[in-house]
This record gives C-alpha cells, sequence and structure tokens, in this order.
C-alpha cells in the first residue's frame, strides 16, 4: 500500500496494517466506550454519505466545536475525505470571534457537542444574522442530532470514491483560526500536504513498544491534532479523558504509554509532588529530597557518571518508581509543546524514567519545526531539539527563526497582507521567535520577537527568560515581567496560593483571604527573598527590582491566556495599567 498522501489516506493504512478491537475510546459519565477498526471506518464513511446527501463537497467548509472524544475524529475524518475543511472552533471562544470566523470561512454546516456550546453559537449566530445549520453529539432539545446524518449515511448509496479521487495534497484541510492578543482572528490554511508531512517527520518520536495514548490537550489546537493523526499512522490506542477534573483518574484507569502535556501542566505535576514530599518525615523526607535533588543534576542519557549512576538506580527504586506510579506505571514518553518548558522540569523528569520530549513550532508550520527524541543523542535540555527532516530553518541578523519546507502554510484565508508580512519572497515563514542553533544542530529558543523590550535606558530585556526562571519557585503560578521604556523591569506575580496558605500556617502568618494574605509584610518580603534569589544570573539592568502580587489567577475564560496557556500580554498589560503605573511613582 502507498504512504498516506492525505489526512483520510491514514484510515486504510490503519486497517491494513494495524486493525484491532480497540482504535478509540471516549469517556462520559464515567463509562468508557470503545470503538474498533471497522466501527471508526464504517462510522465515517457512512457520516461522509450523509453530509454528501445535504450537499456538502469539496471546498465547502464545516465549523466543529466540541471536547476531545471519538465524535471529533468521525468528523474530522469524513469531511476531509469529501475534500470539505474543518475550521475547529475552541469552546472558549467570545461571540464576536466566533461570529467572525464563521462569516470568514463561509461556514455550511456547524457540528458540536452539547446544549452548552449549542446555546453560545446560537447568541453568535443572532446577534450578528447569521445562518447555518447546526448538528449536536448530545441531545439537545429540539435541535437535529449528528446521528440523523449518520443515518441518512446508512441509507444511502452514494459512492465515496469520486470524491476521495478529487482530493489532492495540496487541498485545504483545516483552516484554523489563530486567536492573537489583539485584532481580529486569522485563518491559518493548512493543507493535507502540510499536516501529513508533518506526520511523516515525527514518526520517529513513537517507538514500536509505543501502544497506548491518553489525550486531553484540545484537538482544536493543531499540536494535539497532529499527534492525533500520528497515533493513526503508527497504530496507537487512543482514549480521550471525560475532563482535567478526571484527568489523574483517566490516566491510573488507562495506564498509557504516554500523552502530550503542555508545560503548565508537568510544572502543577512537579509542584503536586515537591508539596506531597514535603509532608514526610524523617528518613522518608530526607530520601525524598535526596532523590530529588539528584534528579535536578541529571544529564542527557550517556552523560552521568558511573557514580551518579549508581545513586540514580537506588533513587528510582525508592522514589521515582511513585512517581511513575502515580502516571500509570506504564509512561515510556511524554511530548510538551506549545511554551518554554523549563530545564530543570526536563532534567528531574527524564531522571524519574518519565522522558519528557519538548518540541516547538507553531499553527503556521503544521505545528512542529523542531523536537526532541529518544534517538540517540536526540535530546538536549534547555532546547527543543533537532530540526525535522523535511524543514529548513535559517536565523535571521535579528535572531529570529525563519522557516521552510513543505509544513509551511501557504498564508492566511482571505488575507494577503498578513500573508505578505508572514512569509518572505523567499518562502520562509517568520516565526516571531528569537533563536539559535547549537553547533550539534539543536535549537533553542530564547524569547519572543515581540515581548523583548526595551528599558529606558536603552537595553533589551527576554521576559520569557525571567519568567521561565521565576516559574522554578513553587510560591509563583504565574507571572509576567513588565518595564518597556521604564527605568528596569518589573513583575506581576500570581502567587501558588494552595503553597502559599500551607507556608503561611507553617510560619503563623495570618491567611484570611488571598486579598489580605498579599498585603502581608511577611508575605512580601518571602516573595522578595524568591525573586531575589532567582534573579541571581541575569544581567543587573535584566534583573526585577519591584513586583506586585495579584490576587486573581489568569484564565483563558477571562481573556488573559490564550488555549494553549500563553500569556496575553496586552490584555493583561491594559487591565493592570494602573498598578504597574504605581510600580514606576517617579516616572
Amino acid at each position: 500500500m502507498a504512504a498516506p498522501m492525505r489526512i483520510f489516506d491514514i484510515l486504510p493504512h490503519y486497517k491494513a496494517n494495524h486493525a484491532k478491537s480497540v482504535m478509540v475510546a471516549g469517556k462520559a459519565n464515567g463509562q468508557w466506550t470503545t470503538y474498533s477498526t471497522d466501527d471508526f471506518l464504517t462510522v465515517v464513511d457512512q457520516l461522509s454519505r450523509g453530509l454528501a446527501a445535504r450537499g456538502i463537497g469539496k471546498g465547502d467548509k464545516i465549523a466543529l466545536m466540541s471536547a476531545n472524544r471519538p465524535e471529533w475524529n468521525f468528523c474530522d475524518f469524513a469531511v476531509s475525505q469529501l475534500g470539505a475543511a474543518i475550521v475547529p472552533l475552541y469552546p472558549t471562544l467570545s461571540s464576536q470571534d466566533l461570529s467572525f470566523i464563521i462569516h470568514d470561512a463561509g461556514v455550511k454546516i456547524i457540528l458540536l457537542s452539547d446544549t452548552e456550546l449549542y446555546e453560545k453559537v446560537q447568541e453568535a449566530l443572532k446577534q450578528h444574522d447569521l445562518a447555518a445549520p447546526i448538528y449536536t453529539f448530545d441531545p439537545v432539545k429540539d435541535q437535529p442530532s449528528w446521528q440523523q446524518l449518520i443515518d441518512e449515511g446508512k441509507q444511502s448509496d452514494i459512492d465515496l470514491t469520486p470524491y476521495r479521487e478529487a482530493v489532492s495534497a495540496d487541498d485545504l484541510l483545516t483552516l484554523i483560526y489563530t486567536s492573537g492578543t489583539t485584532g481580529k482572528p486569522k485563518g491559518v490554511f493548512l493543507s493535507h500536504r502540510n499536516v501529513m508531512s508533518n506526520v511523516d517527520d515525527c514518526q520517529h518520536l513513537l517507538p514500536g513498544f509505543f501502544k497506548k495514548a491518553i489525550s486531553f490537550l484540545p484537538l482544536c489546537h493543531i499540536f494535539e491534532r497532529m499527534v492525533v493523526y500520528l497515533y493513526f499512522l503508527k497504530g496507537v490506542e487512543i482514549h480521550y479523558a471525560e475532563s482535567m477534573d478526571t484527568i489523574v483518574a483517566d490516566i491510573n484507569e488507562v495506564k498509557p504509554d504516554g500523552f502530550t502535556t503542555v508545560p503548565r501542566v508537568l510544572e502543577k505535576v512537579y509542584d503536586r509532588i515537591v508539596a506531597k514530599g514535603k509532608e514526610l518525615s524523617g528518613v522518608k523526607r530526607h530520601l525524598f529530597f535526596w532523590a530529588l535533588q539528584l534528579g535536578l543534576r541529571y544529564q542527557e542519557p550517556g552523560k552521568n557518571s558511573w557514580w551518579f549512576a549508581l545513586q540514580l538506580g537506588i533513587a528510582r527504586k525508592l522514589v521515582f518508581s511513585k512517581w511513575q506510579a502515580a502516571l500509570g506505571g506504564h509512561i515510556k514518553l511524554l511530548i510538551s509543546g506549545g511554551a518554554a518548558l523549563q530545564p530543570r522540569l526536563s532534567r528531574v523528569f527524564w531522571a524519574a524514567e518519565i522522558p519528557v520530549l519538548e518540541g516547538y513550532g507553531l499553527t503556521e508550520t503544521s505545528p512542529v519545526i523542531a523536537v526532541n527524541s529518544l534517538e540517540k543523542d536526540g535530546v538536549k535540555f534547555g532546547t527543543v531539539g533537532r530540526v525535522l527532516r523535511s524543514v529548513e530553518v535559517k536565523i535571521a541578523a535579528d535572531g529570529e527563526i525563519l522557516c521552510r519546507g513543505p509544513n509551511v502554510s501557504i498564508g492566511y484565508y482571505k488575507n494577503d497582507a498578513a500573508t505578505a508580512e508572514a512569509i518572505d519572497s523567499e518562502g520562509y515563514f517568520h516565526t516571531g521567535d528569537i533563536g539559535e542553533l547549537t553547533p550539534d544542530g539543536f535549537l533553542r529558543i530564547t524569547d519572543r520577537k515581540k515581548e523583548m523590550f526595551k528599558t529606558a535606558g536603552g537595553k533589551y530585556v527576554a521576559p520569557q527568560a525571567l519568567e521561565n526562571k521565576f516559574m522554578e519557585s513553587t510560591l509563583i503560578a504565574q507571572v509576567m515581567v513588565v518595564g518597556e521604556n521604564r527605568k528596569f523591569p518589573s513583575a506581576l506575580i500570581v502567587p501558588a496560593f494552595d503553597e502559599l496558605e500551607k507556608w503561611c500556617k507553617v510560619k503563623g502568618v495570618p491567611f484570611k483571604s488571598r486579598e489580605e494574605a498579599i498585603k502581608s509584610d511577611a508575605v512580601i518580603d518571602k516573595y522578595q527573598r524568591e525573586i531575589d534569589r532567582l534573579n541571581q544570573g541575569f544581567g543587573q539592568w535584566e534583573k526585577v527590582k519591584k513586583f506586585v502580587l495579584l490576587p486573581k489567577e489568569w484564565t483563558i475564560d477571562a481573556g488573559e491566556l490564550t488555549p494553549k496557556l500563553s500569556l496575553k500580554r496586552k490584555v493583561i498589560l491594559q487591565r493592570n495599567e494602573t498598578v504597574i503605573d504605581g510600580i514606576y511613582p517617579e516616572e
């Protein structure tokens, strides 16, 4: 069988090479529903015929709004083999952005999961005088179910072969609208070739012993979606977690070989483990922190001394084995993306025999540009790995990372100006990130080009480097460094309030509320000592001189974080303008 060229070609490849009784599984109300390979392919074809019967064909756009569940995959493949394209809608999108995307993409049909999302979409449609038929996965009163489309497909004799044959690798697979921090969303045009090239280039990430995965990062983001295609290509069994609230229980039930994640999740796992270690006493506590400190000194495989390896073997048996057990006991690897991963987290998880493969990319690059791997000499801590084999990277004179290859989008849908700004005449996509290539071919990201700022003294400051360092403190949940055109850098800090409350209890400091706690002299002094400690190693002009503690965490729903948990800096700056001005009263 020929290698898959279009995304839906993965399905016959799966049937020929990996057919099994559980191809994908979803959990709802505490119960798992599984689908065999035959079940999966049957539903996809039935849904394709049902959509075709409604007039859907090549070039049409179908919006899809849902949490991760098998229905997402059914719709994705069913739409793509008709030559139509999926337009993913983040459940957290504002009504204004929803209506813009539905109108801009020319959406013909909307598929969504439940009553809550149905009401949200209906509001957006009504407010802006839009119309599109809606089909829901879960029952919604007086609304057609997606099952109607499947039932119509069962009764249809539509031949899908001509539809599939009419689709070329360069045809549109999906329009993904980037969230951005200001202005209207931009629709990124990704073809079958774009995404399939990334899937092919990432096959080395999953060794043959990787058989089962759990998924919880949103499929509406290309990172998780591409990795799910990779799972299908490699015959990996996929289980969709019921929710973030049940993720720990779901992992222990599924016992996966691995999953994709973002640094924020790993930070929370690490902080939770350290908090439990602090609750130990005597010899157990001593052993825990001995193992932890050992893990934080771990070097890449092959670079650790025999004496270190001997100690690590003991630490793994007595302490780190419990970390592995907490994640189901079968983890072979984790793939991290979406933001920078602190090297200390890479070291300690690798030491615990939970290898974390950090990668880097953007929606416009389908998404991976570079990634660490389990291959010999395939990982370097503090980098995002080696550039993929079919991708070309060069560093511009100002340090910006430029990327060219089959994974790069041809541009933004109906937005020639934005396309011309992002992709130069030589076909290089300008990532907006600052970085460097190491002598042995690893890519290191140092900051976002647009996030770097100059102080009033004319010195450049890279806020992300400072923020990553500050996040090493278990007392800091979120941080944003500010100071553009100011005399010195400062920081907005959201404390890790659970940890802060425990510290207050130990020190006898009152903790009646978050608002009162952050005003306490003892608390402010503690954070000052944390900042002084973490400032070490930075240039004098880079060091954070002042900070403010904030009582409320930044969230996606409040519009302060992107769906992949990156800071929306302009939004946070605007909402804290008065607070920031108070840091610099003399100005």
